[in-house]
């Protein structure tokens, strides 16, 4: 089947965060979120939060990794204390102009008209200036808001990051910096490594940065997440696939197989470009509560994730 590459909207907040840092230079947000590994693999964490992303993946590291690949280089602040963070945007925002920051905890971002729905959802987004008496800032949110403002007592709360369960509290990235000219298809090439690494499953850290007991990935936890879906579908499983997990789900994985087809990988992108469609099917079953159809779409993904494997570790670019 004939992959068609998907232009629109959805939860891509770090990278399309990420190429307004970097302006006119920036990789396309489709490929500076492949060159995070997202696309490469589905885990469960702890039992009972699954994510369309590789085992042991943080969100953190990967915008670190992603910068590398495409040679760009930032400095990353973290606020010891609330007054500390505010000095460092502060600051960040006289001599850059304009700030990264992230993760932050979606229910205080109150421009949002269901913040108060969405307690530990994580985010990112490009804050652009703070008033003189350090009462408003105002923000660039990818997720559909430009120029949105929010009380800095409201922002400081969502950048406390409560209940988000990677990275720290007031973290920052300012003084963005190219530090090598990289095509978009090196940034491909230059990924390929880790994708493998995670779609592999050996990078899921060791001591405080190990999966908690009760984690799968991959085809385990497809296979999991429709056993779930069987048999214990609640409400707030059901927000969580259909509001986010599906949706950025199936974008990463359409821009995946994009990618991989830039970069000759055409057995893999054919793979995760099935995977996208998949994945993108689920939105309407899981919506409309046809759990038998979700079910046997699940267990269809889960198939192919060694599909993948081979093809990703077999193939040679054309």
């Amino acid at each position: 089947m004939q992959h068609t590459p998907y232009i629109g909207s959805g939860p891509y907040c770090y990278a399309n965060s990420l190429a307004m840092m970097l302006g006119d230079d920036s990789p396309s947000p489709a490929v500076l979120e492949f060159a995070t590994g997202s696309p490469f693999g589905i885990e469960i964490t702890r039992g009972k939060d699954p994510f369309f992303d590789p085992y042991g993946w943080d969100p953190v590291k990967a915008i670190d990794m992603a910068l590398r690949s495409a040679g760009w280089d930032a400095t990353l602040h973290v606020g010891r204390d609330a007054s500390d963070a505010l000095e460092n945007l502060r600051q960040a925002l006289s001599s850059s102009g304009a700030v990264f920051v992230g993760p932050l905890d979606m229910s205080h971002l109150r421009y949002h008209p269901d913040s108060e729905h969405l307690s530990g959802s994580d985010h990112f987004l490009v804050v652009l200036r703070m008033t003189d008496d350090d009462e408003w800032v105002q923000v660039h949110d990818p997720h559909g808001f430009p120029y949105a403002v929010l009380p800095v007592r409201d922002f400081m709360q969502a950048w406390k990051a409560e209940g988000i369960a990677y990275g720290k509290p007031y973290m920052l990235r300012t003084n963005f910096r190219r530090v090598e000219l990289v095509s978009e298809e090196d940034v491909i090439r230059r990924s390929l490594g880790p994708a493998r690494e995670w779609l592999s499953m050996q990078v899921h850290g060791k001591g405080e940065d190990a999966m908690p007991l009760g984690s799968v990935g991959n085809a385990s936890a497809a296979r999991e997440l429709a056993r779930m879906i069987e048999t214990n579908y609640t409400a707030g499983l059901r927000a969580h696939m259909v509001y986010f997990a599906v949706r950025v789900g199936a974008r990463r994985l359409a821009d995946g197989s994009t990618c991989l087809a830039r970069v000759g990988y055409r057995d893999a992108a054919g793979i995760m470009g099935k995977q996208a469609r998949l994945v993108g099917s689920l939105q309407y079953s899981l919506v409309n509560k046809d759990i038998a159809a979700a079910v046997g779409t699940l267990e269809a993904l889960a198939e192919t994730y060694q599909e993948l494997e081979r093809a990703m570790k077999e193939q040679s670019p054309l």
